[in-house]
């Protein structure tokens, strides 16, 4: 069965496309069929995945204004072996465009009906704030992961997400939940990260994933190359932390962990 994954934090800067990318390249080695939507209008998934934001024809904007299907505007990574449903600037306007329009925040859902069966898993990059393109995302998904650094603002953000999930999962999808929180940028030797990587333990406990993302310079690098880390250097500290995440998120899927 199809599992559909939000990748959320209304907090930018955490990580969210860095792990939707590079999660979905992790996934695709370990033999699984994978889509990534980017609904983001800055399309950092998009050209992190290798793929010319300028020169698309049609994008997930489309899809959500109801003029092209999914399959319409699907592109392959250049490199990663998975699928891209891209966003640019333009998908900027569709908030505005949708805010009048009936079931608005079903578009992306109902969209992926025709598709939903060719894939293992599609994972959702939504932008960095609580908006209509981000309630698409959560109602589309069956779960959540929130990619999050362990500093003091990150709790009362994550505190705001937990509630959107809960109005979400009462009003609209009944079937939303915490699939895990994903501590990223981790630096062990500062204090108040261990502090508060040690209260999101107590407070979630094994909502909180093992699997730990370093900083680490191949991240920052890679997505300049048009490259999951995981192809533009294999051996990094950030490569070899995504393949880590994969392993343990297919553990708690599948039952067994199959490294990339």
């Amino acid at each position: 069965m199809t599992k559909i994954l939000a990748i959320a934090n209304q907090k930018g800067g955490v990580g969210k496309t860095t792990t939707s990318v590079n999660l979905a390249a992790s996934l695709a080695a370990a033999e699984r069929r994978v889509l990534l939507i980017d609904l983001d209008p800055q399309g950092n998934a998009t050209t992190g995945s290798g793929i010319n934001k300028g020169e698309l024809s049609s994008t997930v904007y489309h899809v959500l204004l109801g003029s092209h299907a999914l399959r319409d505007v699907r592109v392959s990574a250049k490199q990663g072996g998975y699928d891209v449903i891209p966003a640019n600037r333009e998908l900027a306007g569709a908030e505005i465009e949708l805010v009048d329009e009936e079931r608005r925040e079903q578009r992306l859902r109902e969209a992926l009906q025709g598709l939903i069966e060719e894939y293992d898993y599609i994972l959702i990059d939504c932008p960095p704030a609580l908006s209509l393109l981000t309630l698409n995302g959560l109602v589309a998904a069956q779960s959540v992961m929130i990619p999050m650094q362990c500093e003091y603002y990150a709790l009362e953000g994550l505190s705001d997400l937990v509630n959107t999930v809960k109005k979400v999962r009462a009003n609209l999808n009944p079937v939303l939940e915490i699939e895990g929180l994903l501590r990223t940028m981790f630096d062990p030797r500062n204090a108040l990260a261990q502090q508060v990587s040690e209260q999101l333990q107590r407070h979630f406990g094994d909502k909180v994933y093992s699997t730990v993302i370093p900083r680490n310079i191949r991240l920052a690098e890679a997505p300049s190359y048009g490259a999951p880390v995981l192809f533009y250097d294999r051996a990094s500290k950030g490569a070899l932390a995504y393949i880590a995440l994969a392993g343990e998120f297919l553990q708690r899927r599948e039952g067994v962990a199959t490294p990339a």
